[in-house]
This record gives structure tokens, C-alpha cells and sequence, in this order.
């Protein structure tokens, strides 16, 4: 067959990539004679099934195609939500698995001893009539590579950014395409099996904020860094995984929640930033507006700050992550370079009041005017998207070199920001932290990390109780045993 090439990547004078069409990509499954499968799509009617019909020879594809856009005929087929809802990755399961068995059930084996079955679905919302929420969607794949092998599956989180619900559905069927010929034809390299979801679409018509990998052929998937990946890759400007090492929602976690979040580099993560962590927390829960039921704590780590040294190592990487987690952390990894943008960001998903937890020295890079000056409206109108909300800085003091302690009554911010910090700090969107441990004032990651790589000693009694096993069990942040003690004992 030959291929139909609509898309063509180049650098300089060489062709470095040709992308299929999206026909093409339909018809190659097409006429793939092991693929088998299902297509069940809710809420936007049924966008990407209609391609592998329209490329031809679907017959030996498509098992059943169908949508089950009533919520009554949805209950009925797949059960009843716990919270009432259908656009969920609780629902989104619940109809790849149905699927799947039905296909187990009614295609037997023994007539079908060659096919690899797959169930695709998808449950969407698309933008309202009013245009005031542009909408959003669960979508997946659950399937096979070998006929006798378990299941693997491929679910992801997208926004809508485009105004017009055709244009969605659009978007929707181009971007079920490319999961599905991904996950047969890509699985092997997951990285780009995430870059091709794009194939033939604009970043500025869709935002892939979640994405898990599971099953047999991504065993060896670490699904925080491919969260990492969507944010590198510009997908999106932020993702969270949990203690767990699964990717999660942030809608679904921050939605109406007090949230109280803590940015550093946690490379390693020191008694330093779990005191801060705590300290702050008995703070911010001790506030009238705050309610501990409904707290929500993130640990963010900015893309910047994992490029500090050029390029992301993604084991170095994976090594902090492997710390917060062990700690029961929930990570955040965000394109945001200045705290508005992680104020503006949570204030997508709650009005309640919000806290950041920091170091003497990020309140005066705050109060830096060269971070703002891409902004028509300057350092004020950062500060307006900052402290407009009900938000509240807790600060955790340091010491300046002669060891004097400093803390917001005498840190020194540039003259002519003087004021301005008055101001805030005068209105108590600046408080103190004022029940901290003086001795780990001493302890920097910077310090920690470096006495890790050289081998010496004394490093483990700066790092939270626990963290210094794991760092030596896994030989993270580049951990050798002492070879010289080793050959002694011996």
C-alpha cells in the first residue's frame, strides 16, 4: 500500500519525518487482519469511528460501533457512578473493561484464534451553548499486541481549547486515530507514541493534562515521567501524580479545595522543606477560612528548575520523585516560572483560600521587577493576580551570613519595592513561621546533594527519617557504596 504523507517535518534541507494521514493511519488498521474491536463514544457523537469507515475495509476492524448518549441507556450498559457524573476516568474504565468482556464473550477464540482485540472509548463533554466552558473528555484504549497476552491500556485527560463544538468533534476523532494507530504501531517507544497523539492537530486546540500507561507492554512505563513528558513536550502546563506514582487529575483533586503548596527543588528533599511542609500546614489549617477536610497539599517542582543544569535528566529527575512519594507527597510539575501563574492556575479550580509555603529568599525574588517586565502591567499586575486572591504566604525565615536570623520583619527588598511589600505585609498576606527548627537552618539540598556524589559522610541525619535508606537501596542522586569500607570488612 502506499502511504498518503499529508504532514512532512524538516530540518534545513532533509526530510527527517513524514506523517501519515489520518486516512492512512485508519486504513493501516484496516487492513491489519488480527485488529478487532469496538468503538464506544459518548457525548460528541461518534467522531473517530466515523474515520475508519470512511477509509474502507472496516468490516475487518470494527466489531461494534455505538454510543450510548442517553444517561439512562449509559446506566444501564455500564452501571451507575458513585457521584452521578459521566465524563470520569471512573466511567471511562468501567466502559473499556464492559467492552472488553463483551468481546471475551460473544468473539470465541477458538474462531478467532489470530485476532488481537481492542475496545476504544471515549466519554466528552463539549463546549456549552453559553461558550462559557469549553469543555472537556476521558479517552482511551484498552488492547492486545499478541492474542493470547493480557491487556494493555492507554487512558488521557484532554481540554478543549477551540470555540465551536464541531471543531471539537473534529479535534476528538483526529486525536482517537492517532491513540489508536499509536498503541499498535508506537507502543514499543511510549515518548513518541505521546508526540504522534498531535499528529495533524495545533497545541491551541488541545491540552492533554493526564495521561497512564498499563498492561504488559508498558511494565517497565514510569507513569510520572511520562507526566513529565506532557509538560515538556508543551501538551500542558502542569500534571500531578500521587504517592502512588499514578498520574492524576488536577480537576479532580483541586476542585473547590484549601490548598496549600510548597515549590523547591527537593533534590534531595531535606528536614529543611518537611519542616517547612508541617509548620505551615498546622498554620494554614488553623485559619478560619480553611477546612482541614478539604485541604489539599502540593509539592511543585517547575520545569525550570529541573533544567537548571541544561538539560531535564529524567533520572534525576525520577530520583526526587521516588523521595516525595516514599514521603506519601503529591507531586506537581508546572511550567510556571513566577508564583502568579501557579496562584493564577489553582484559581481555575477553587476560590477557597490558598497557601504558599516558602524561603526568605523566593519572597524577595517575588519582589524582583525584572521577573515582570514581559507584562504590560509590570510587577503590579502580577501582584494583582497574586495577592488579589485569598491567599496567604508562610514564611520560613534563614540565616544571612554573620548567622543572624532573617524574616519578614527585616528581609531587605529592592527600595523602590519597599512599599509595595509594606502593603502586603501590613494586611497579613505575609505571616511568619515562627515555630521552626533553628538547627535545620543550616542544611541546604545544594550541600546534601554534593556529599552525596563525593561519598562523605553525615549526609543522612539532614534528610527526613527513611529517605537516606532509599537514596542508598536505589543509588539515587548518584549514591556509590564506600568500595574502601567494603574491602576492609572484607
Amino acid at each position: 500500500m502506499k502511504s498518503i504523507v499529508t504532514d512532512i517535518k524538516v530540518r534545513g534541507d532533509k526530510v527527517i519525518e513524514q506523517i501519515p494521514s489520518i486516512k492512512d493511519k485508519a486504513l493501516r488498521i484496516n487492513l491489519n487482519e488480527s485488529i478487532y474491536g469496538t468503538f464506544a463514544e459518548i457525548g460528541a457523537g461518534q467522531e473517530t469511528v466515523r474515520h475508519f469507515f470512511r477509509a474502507g475495509a472496516s468490516s475487518g476492524t470494527i466489531a461494534k460501533a455505538m454510543s450510548a448518549y442517553d444517561k439512562d441507556f449509559s446506566d444501564a450498559i455500564y452501571g451507575v457512578e458513585p457521584d452521578g457524573r459521566y465524563v470520569t476516568e471512573s466511567r471511562l474504565k468501567r466502559m473499556l473493561a464492559h467492552e472488553t468482556q463483551l468481546i471475551e464473550e460473544r468473539l470465541k477464540r477458538d474462531k478467532h484464534p489470530n485476532k488481537i482485540f481492542f475496545s476504544y472509548a471515549n466519554t466528552v463533554a463539549t463546549i456549552d451553548f453559553a461558550k462559557q466552558y469549553k469543555g472537556h473528555g476521558w479517552v482511551g484504549i484498552k488492547y492486545q499486541v499478541e492474542p493470547d497476552e493480557a491487556y494493555n491500556e492507554i487512558t488521557l485527560h484532554i481540554r478543549f481549547k477551540e470555540t465551536d463544538a464541531k471543531l471539537q468533534q473534529e479535534t476528538l476523532g483526529i486525536l482517537g486515530v492517532n491513540l489508536i494507530y499509536g498503541a499498535f504501531y508506537k507502543y514499543e517507544s511510549p515518548k513518541k507514541l505521546l508526540r504522534y497523539l498531535y499528529d495533524h492537530l495545533d497545541k491551541d486546540q488541545l491540552e492533554i493534562d493526564t495521561i497512564n500507561f498499563s498492561g504488559p507492554r508498558f511494565a517497565e512505563v514510569d507513569n510520572r515521567l511520562m507526566s513529565l513528558q506532557l509538560v515538556k513536550n508543551g501538551m500542558t502546563d502542569a500534571v500531578m501524580f500521587g504517592p502512588d506514582g499514578n498520574n492524576i487529575l488536577p480537576a479532580a483533586v483541586l476542585y473547590k479545595k484549601n490548598i496549600l503548596a510548597l515549590r523547591g527543588s527537593f533534590r534531595p528533599v531535606t528536614k529543611v522543606n518537611m519542616n517547612m511542609y508541617m509548620k505551615s500546614y498546622n498554620m494554614f489549617i488553623e485559619e478560619k477560612k480553611v477546612d482541614i477536610e478539604n485541604t489539599f497539599v502540593v509539592f511543585e517542582i517547575t520545569l525550570s528548575n529541573l533544567k537548571a543544569e541544561g538539560e531535564i535528566d529524567e533520572r534525576d529527575f525520577l530520583d526526587r520523585a521516588e523521595l516525595l512519594c516514599s514521603l506519601g507527597q503529591t507531586v506537581m510539575i508546572s511550567n510556571f516560572q513566577e508564583y502568579y501563574k501557579v496562584v493564577e492556575y489553582f484559581s481555575n479550580y477553587t476560590k477557597a483560600r490558598m497557601g504558599l509555603a516558602m524561603g526568605v529568599n523566593n519572597l524577595v525574588d517575588i519582589f524582583d521587577e525584572k521577573y515582570y517586565r514581559h507584562l504590560s502591567g509590570g510587577i503590579l499586575e502580577a501582584f494583582g493576580k497574586l495577592f488579589y486572591r485569598d491567599l496567604k504566604v508562610y514564611l520560613y525565615p534563614m540565616k544571612d551570613d554573620e548567622g543572624n536570623l532573617i524574616n519578614s520583619e527585616n528581609l531587605k527588598v529592592h527600595p523602590r519595592m519597599k512599599e509595595l511589600y509594606k502593603f502586603f505585609k501590613f494586611n497579613g498576606k505575609v505571616v511568619d513561621i515562627t515555630d521552626f527548627e533553628e538547627k535545620n537552618l543550616d542544611i541546604f539540598s545544594r550541600q546534601v546533594l554534593k556529599m552525596i556524589g563525593n561519598g562523605e559522610e553525615g549526609w543522612e541525619d539532614m534528610l527526613p527519617e527513611g529517605n537516606a535508606e532509599l537514596i542508598k537501596k536505589h543509588r539515587l542522586f548518584g549514591y556509590q557504596p564506600n568500595e574502601s569500607l567494603s574491602q576492609t570488612s572484607k
